[in-house]
């Protein structure tokens, strides 16, 4: 017998060999039917795996993430059966799930392309109706070999040439094997509705030396309804794609002759991000922050002292040659290593200590041109960056008061559902990273301390940490539920020893700082572009570019509208005129379409008792009234958001 210990702490006894579906179906048929996946001892799991010893489970439905990812493992299996029988000779890449649903690359011997989707969508469901099982065989590295040999697939012996014997794992559900080490759905029954959603190129294994494989996406769900839930969010996303909504609000553009991935900020989207470093630096100055301000390049050999030259060099751009022999400098990548120069500048006690140092400091990576992607993927950004120098005894101090206000931004901003996840080095590729064991110890050891101490509900993910330390990333999801990667933190041993960086103790002997990484936003065009897709461009009030647009009903009004604009502007509320030639009908759904908060009409009535009729977003009309009590109520609101979002003494 072996004793399996369940999440709430009890236990039962099951014969060896028991598998988590079976230890399901003994607590109910339902949660049997429900459960997708399992988590023993740590790892997640087929169902029908027999468990030989003393086990902790964990049973997974659709709701947990670990469900959602076998489920759509082996949809993208289900999917290359598919492709198997509609396309002889095909050649399979990997076929991996992702946040949400699955792909596979795969070699074909005829194009596929998004006309066939709905035929291989048809497949799909005949075979998954089919109740095909997924069965799992533990191969010899020489057995795996043979057999990929003989189908000619070169791409799945390059895989099986990295790997270890006593480790390989076959797959099969129906006619199609594949190499895979799990888990996966008991069988593909659970599969009730699929969409494929697009087709795209991608080099085999990410390298453009390679050839191009075609990469097809799906999603699948175990009701229909669920789907078509999808799809309308689907919709949705497009509606509010931040690149639509740049331009249609005027934000920000791209010039090919300025080049890809180099942002140009338009007078409304440059006020808009004005505004939100202005509300981080009224935080920052509450927390002790000293803003300063680094140059846009520095000497090469700061970035092979910080070892960012060696990690990023190939994705940095190239260096810049001076008439100087010998001389080089580099488009700044990071921050960081600039504000180990600051803190060099002079000698530092223990008592200077915490010393706090904040930039809006621009960057630059060469980023592929095929993973540019509007405002979330460029190459130059500018980060709200900032590093602490502190004490060992002030670390987890330190360390809470920045998530104190990663926190507040997120809860002004209204970004109320997000997952703290704590990214530690990979045991198994230490070779990753730079620095002693010891002190990759103590700087994880100190995230875990400070999260738990703010009762912080936090995941564990390896191999995510940055290359010098670990770090607490928040991942937030938008109204639309996708997951963005914004806030991180930092904890770094290394840089400091890299730069000999000191302080004088108590004891009168040099010490070695430790510093704090943190950038609450992550990049001003990363979050803007997040921010956008979040509200839909329905700013919050102190935040938006444009709070009033005032509407002349005929070119007669244009004199007093304008008169009304320069009144209101005067009283810090940001106001235009739209004095085109067009009916008022026209003026009041464009500038609804341009999220504009309130619309100001005005005509012979308005004129002639100094009113104006107010129109607002979302509300409809307020009816009429003087431009002063409009002043007034638009203050109240303002003031109002504010006193919410003012840094607490």
């Amino acid at each position: 017998m072996i004793k399996i210990t369940f999440p709430d702490g009890s236990i039962r006894e099951y014969p060896a060999g028991t598998t988590p579906y079976q230890i399901a179906e003994s607590i109910s048929p339902r949660l049997a039917q429900d459960v997708l996946a399992a988590t023993v001892n740590g790892k997640v799991t087929d169902v029908n795996l027999p468990i030989g010893e003393d086990a902790e489970i964990r049973l997974h439905k659709w709701e947990d993430e670990e469900a959602k990812r076998t489920f759509w493992h082996t949809s993208s299996h289900l999917m290359a059966a598919a492709l198997e029988e509609l396309y002889p000779g095909i050649k399979f890449g990997i076929g991996p799930s992702i946040e949400n649903g699955f792909y596979y690359d795969v070699d074909s011997p005829e194009p596929i392309t998004e006309g066939d989707l709905k035929r291989i969508e048809e497949k799909m469901m005949e075979l998954s109706r089919s109740r095909q099982t997924l069965c799992r065989q533990e191969v010899s590295k020489e057995e795996a070999m043979k057999i990929f040999t003989e189908k000619g697939d070169p791409y799945k012996q390059e895989l099986i040439r990295d790997l270890d014997d006593g480790t390989i794992t076959f797959y099969t559900n129906g006619n199609f094997t594949d190499l895979c080490r799990g888990p996966h759905l008991a069988d593909t029954s659970a599969i009730k509705a699929i969409k494929l959603t697009s087709v795209a190129g991608a080099y085999w294994r990410g390298d453009e030396k390679n050839k191009m494989l075609t990469r097809i996406y799906g999603i699948t769900f175990p009701k229909k309804s669920m789907l078509d839930e999808y799809l309308a969010l689907l919709e949705e996303a497009k509606k509010r794609d931040h690149r639509k909504l740049g331009k249609e609000l005027e934000l920000f553009a791209f010039s090919p002759r300025v080049g890809q991935g180099l942002p140009l900020w338009l007078p409304k989207g440059a006020a808009l991000r004005e505004r939100l470093e202005n509300f981080l630096r009224g935080v920052q100055k509450q927390y002790g922050y000293l803003q300063v301000i680094t140059p846009h390049i520095g000497g090469k050999e700061l970035y092979v002292t910080s070892g960012h030259y060696a990690k990023y060099g190939a994705d940095s751009f190239q260096p810049i040659h001076t008439p100087v022999e010998g001389e080089e400098f580099l488009l700044k990548p990071m921050n960081c290593p600039h504000h180990c120069e600051i803190y060099k500048i002079k000698p530092r006690s223990y008592k200077d200590l915490p010393l706090r140092l904040a930039e809006f400091g621009t960057v630059y990576r060469y980023e592929q041109s095929g993973e540019l992607h509007g405002l979330t993927r460029v190459r130059g950004f500018t980060q709200d960056d900032a590093h602490i120098f502190c004490r060992a005894d002030q670390l987890k101090d330190e360390f809470k008061k920045v998530i104190d206000i990663v926190l507040y931004i997120f809860k002004t901003l209204k970004f109320e559902h997000f997952t703290a996840q704590i990214s530690l080095r990979d045991p198994d590729n230490r070779e990753k990273y730079i620095g002693s064991d010891e002190n990759w110890e103590k700087a994880e050891q100190a995230i875990i301390e400070a999260t738990e101490e703010k009762g912080l509900p936090t995941i564990v993910e390896l191999g995510e940490a940055a290359f010098y330390g670990p770090k607490l990333d928040f991942m937030v999801r938008d109204a639309l539920g996708r997951k963005w990667q914004l806030g991180t933190i930092q904890v770094d041993y290394n840089l400091p020893e890299r730069f000999d960086l000191t302080y004088t103790g108590a004891d009168n002997l040099p010490h070695r700082p430790i510093m704090i990484h943190r950038a609450p936003f992550g990049s001003m065009e990363r979050f803007v572009a997040v921010l956008l897709e979040h509200t839909g461009g329905k700013f919050p009030l102190w935040l938006t570019p444009e709070q009033a647009v005032v509407l002349p009903i005929s070119e007669k009004y244009n004199d007093y509208a304008e008169k009304v604009s320069e009144l209101l502007n005067n009283s810090d509320i940001r106001t235009q005129v739209d004095d085109r030639n067009e009916k008022i009908g026209r003026k009041i759904r464009d500038n609804e379409l341009k999220r504009i908060p309130f619309l100001l009409i005005v005509g012979e009535k308005e004129e002639a008792e100094g009113t104006l009729s107010v129109r607002v977003q979302g509300e409809g009309d307020l009816g009429t009234m003087t431009p002063e009590a409009f002043s007034a109520m638009v203050q109240e609101r303002v003031s109002t958001e504010v006193e919410k979002i003012k840094p607490k003494e």
